[in-house]
């Protein structure tokens, strides 16, 4: 297994894992449509970004299309399919939740301490402009943001990784990869960057499951960013 000795760096994923999505997310839907099962809203929309992102998505050469706009079109068919309408201008504003996203409670202090001794990224499959937004809005203190864009590829594509490492002119051995998203810490261990696991157990809200259990696949599994920061020595 990968250990920390000569990591100089660290990327973390943005969504869930360093900011909270789904509380202004949802306090958004629940403004628009007070009587709707806002959990079931927020999970259907954050499924049809997937399917559009993740790992089983389709891959072509095309232009690139906007996070922006994938999440715009997959609210079109998540109010269709929930029996639900509104303005153009109430749907676009909802899709601009996706960038007001909160600080975890322990994401400001741990990213301070931790980037005292390491460069601090993100890497996000998230455009550069709605990354920017999200960084200043909760105010991250990371030293540069790095996005799928730039690479021209989703997370977990392993351009997306090998595009940040370049930009950092680091090499993936001396980089560690923090998610709370497992399939996206397998794929930069495949590329030889260092893995640490975040569990966010709210990252679905209160009433989700998400997968938080610890795996020695990992080079660390981290209960927060300030349980990181311990752990790396910060």
């Amino acid at each position: 297994m990968t250990t920390t000795r000569g990591i100089t760096a660290l990327l973390f994923d943005l969504q869930g894992t360093a900011a909270d999505f789904y509380t202004p997310v949802a306090a958004a839907l629940r403004a628009a449509f007070p009587d709707a099962d806002v959990d079931t809203l927020v999970d259907r929309w954050r499924a049809g970004y997937f399917e559009q992102t993740g790992p089983g998505a389709p891959r072509d050469d095309g232009p690139w299309i906007s996070v922006h706009a994938m999440y715009r079109t997959a609210l079109d068919e998540v109010l269709e399919e929930a029996g639900l309408s509104a303005r153009e201008s109430t749907c676009e504003e909802l899709t601009r939740a996706w960038q007001r996203m909160r600080p975890w409670p322990d994401s400001v202090e741990g990213l301070s301490r931790l980037r005292a001794r390491f460069t601090t990224a993100t890497l996000s499959n998230a455009d550069v402009a709605a990354a920017v937004r999200i960084v200043k809005h909760a105010g991250l203190p990371f030293d540069a943001v790095f996005t799928a864009e730039m690479a021209d590829a989703f997370k977990p594509d392993p351009r997306a990784y090998l595009t940040a490492a370049r930009y950092l002119d680091t090499p993936p051995d001396q980089i560690m990869m923090v998610a709370c998203h497992k399939y996206d810490l397998h794929a930069a261990a495949e590329l030889g960057l260092a893995t640490a696991f975040v569990a966010r157990h709210l990252e679905f809200g209160p009433h989700g499951t998400p997968d938080t259990a610890f795996d020695d696949a990992f080079t660390i599994n981290a209960t927060d960013f300030v349980d990181l920061a311990d752990r790396l020595g910060c």
